[in-house]
């Protein structure tokens, strides 16, 4: 499979590397008011008086944050999506929906989420040894981890049964057996991060405590991407995946999914994207787009 090979370490990579164009967003914020199209962004909110949940509606920064994203990455090779819901005030955005991606490892929070669910059904919990596997997964992005983890759940079909007690509706399993190689959507990927916040989720109380764990304690290197989004002392959960891709002409798939706890938000944020040139061009995309959006959306309250 694609993914095989171990993931090379970014070399330098730090918690909040990326500078944002604060003063931009806060400028544009200020302006205009519009209808948003489902191709560049679309703003749902339950906390506007009257929306129910999935309503799309027309509020200030929607657009303006847009324009800022086009401008930003009319100049970056590749192509970048992302999805954020702000738990503190239920607004939710979204930019560039129809982008798929290879999961790359961010599946491997699919994958311990599914064992989980698995392990409740048989009225038990995790054994020594899953957990051994299910830290490693997590923690330093180990692929024969994530492969051991594939194959106790079931394999695609397990994933797909998974995923749809999760309430995902954009993720397709590799059916050749490539489990990097699923593809998914970031609005899915925030559908996931829910089912890790919500007590709604199939995955009960401690299960759910148990990954974001996991994701709160990655390795040092790996502490980058959707973390950029939070100021100095953010709560950040998280998971990365990167990839050069043979189709692709060997350009990188890079994707950062996460919890980030900051300054009284508590944002779910997904940011997909392939296509780039290097690791390192990718991961500054993510970070850029990730504090980009949630500088906008904390303007909000």
């Amino acid at each position: 499979m694609e993914i095989g090979r171990r993931e090379p370490a970014r070399p330098g990579a730090k918690r909040g590397a990326a500078r944002v164009l604060a003063t931009a967003v806060l400028a544009l914020a200020a302006t205009g008011v519009g209808q948003l199209t489902a191709e560049a962004g679309t703003i749902q909110s339950a906390a506007q008086p009257g929306a129910k949940p999935g309503d799309t509606g027309t509020y200030s920064f929607g657009k303006p944050l847009n324009r800022v994203l086009d401008h930003y990455l009319d100049e970056v090779p590749g192509q970048v999506a992302v999805a954020v819901r702000d738990l503190a005030t239920g607004t939710s955005y979204s930019y560039n929906r129809g982008l798929r991606t290879a999961t790359a490892s961010i599946i491997k929070v699919d994958l311990v989420m599914a064992l989980l669910l698995r392990v409740q059904r048989q009225g038990r919990g995790l054994t020594t040894a899953e957990q051994r596997t299910a830290a490693r997964a997590i923690l330093v992005s180990d692929n024969a981890a994530a492969t051991a983890l594939w194959s106790a759940i079931g394999g695609a079909s397990g994933l797909a049964a998974a995923n749809k007690k999760f309430g995902l509706r954009e993720t397709r399993p590799d059916p050749g057996g490539a489990w990097g190689a699923t593809t998914t959507s970031a609005a899915d990927q925030v559908r996931l991060l829910t089912a890790l916040t919500s007590p709604g989720s199939p995955l009960s109380a401690k299960n759910r405590r148990y990954v974001l764990g996991l994701m709160g304690g990655v390795s040092p290197d790996q502490d980058w991407g959707v973390s950029a989004s939070g100021h100095k002392g953010a709560d950040v959960a998280l998971k990365n995946g990167w990839l050069p891709r043979e189709r692709h002409g060997g350009r990188w798939t890079v994707n950062s999914i996460g919890r980030v706890r900051d300054r009284g938000h508590t944002y779910l944020i997904a940011v997909i994207s392939h296509r780039h040139g290097s690791m390192s061009a990718g991961v500054r995309a993510v970070e850029r787009v990730s504090r980009l959006v949630t500088d906008a959306l904390a303007r909000q309250r």
